[in-house]
């Protein structure tokens, strides 16, 4: 079982070297789409650090994700051949400048303009182009990877079943399942779906949907969350679970906040969703989900018995106490 993480460029002066050995790879956030439609770097500052992490694990693999939420350009890029080029040589020379293992695609999303950037219905068929200019101009020794949304609009907008040839491997973030979009409190990141729940917005149900838009098993890595979403003027009923809020489920802290300031204190008392394998908070009137070490067993355990590739995990700051790696790697 593959562990790989996304590591933002200023968590990367943070890694350890017990961190390096726990990982099989390092996916950093992140580059961008740049106005010339070439790979923006603008934002990466601490890529001297990878020399020490390749010491500390010279077989982690190490690749440059590009995107992330609010982050634009793709559309507009890959569609045209020129354009889609344009990106993929421009990758390709940044690779081997700085020795990366390839390049991971985080456009969030195909055909949708949610979270404000450009889009066009012809995003469907202009994704997997653009991943094929990437393999193209990269070469088979190289990464290919997606982030792909975890719900059934992000299999509807894009050729999951020619992407999944493309690419070495497809990351579902089976996280924000229930996120800044949804008024109903629940889990946003569970193993299994809980009692009375049917909407399909949980880890396993999404392997199942990407694995029947024809994505072989063996290529999927599942998502772990680092960080909770929290909803308010949540009803006293079912400890608030699948209960409507008066709020969207707002990102919330990460697991070492927790640890620190919610977890069975201030009012919060920690609940166990036995059905959905998965932890939540309930203080009477705001609800809080998050992943743990008990439910990361379980979503290992959907790993290693479907015979998925691995888990990746958003983001690596968010948990300074590294119980959360330690879990995962205890449990691969």
């Amino acid at each position: 079982m593959k562990i790989l993480g996304y590591v933002g460029d200023r968590g990367l002066p943070k890694v350890t070297q017990s961190d390096a050995k726990m990982l099989d790879g390092i996916n950093i956030a992140f580059g961008k789409v740049a106005e010339d439609q070439t790979l923006g770097t603008w934002e990466l500052r601490h890529m001297d650090c990878l020399k020490t992490i390749r010491e500390w694990n010279p077989d982690i693999r190490i690749v440059l994700s590009v995107g992330g939420w609010t982050a634009g350009g793709f559309s507009l890029m890959s569609r045209t051949e020129e354009g889609r080029k344009k990106f993929a040589s421009s990758c390709a020379d940044y690779v081997a400048l700085t020795q990366l293992d390839g390049i991971d695609i985080d456009w969030e999303y195909p055909c949708s303009d949610s979270a404000g950037i450009d889009c066009d219905p012809s995003d469907r068929q202009n994704f997997t182009l653009l991943l094929q200019a990437l393999r193209d101009a990269l070469g088979n020794d190289k990464i290919v990877s997606i982030a792909a949304g975890a719900g059934a609009y992000f299999v509807r907008d894009t050729e999951m079943d020619k992407v999944a040839r493309i690419c070495d491997y497809v990351q579902i973030m089976t996280y924000d399942m229930r996120s800044g979009f949804c008024r109903q409190a629940g889990h946003h990141t569970a193993p299994f779906a809980t009692k009375g729940d049917d909407s399909g917005l949980d880890t396993l149900s999404m392997v199942k949907l990407f694995n029947k838009a024809g994505v072989p098993l063996d290529k999927i890595v599942i998502g772990a969350a680092f960080y909770s979403r929290k909803w308010g003027g949540v009803p006293d009923v079912n400890h608030g679970l699948l209960q409507p809020a008066g709020t969207t489920g707002d990102y919330g802290a990460g697991y070492s906040g927790l640890l620190k300031d919610y977890i069975n204190k201030n009012g919060y008392t920690r609940y166990w969703d036995e059905d959905a394998q998965a932890p939540f908070l309930f203080n009477g009137s705001s609800l809080i989900s998050y992943d743990d070490p008990d439910s990361l067993k379980a979503k290992c355990g959907i790993v290693k018995y479907n015979g998925l590739l691995g888990i990746m995990y958003w983001e690596h700051g968010s948990d300074d106490t590294r119980e959360l790696l330690k879990a995962l790697y205890d449990n691969r």
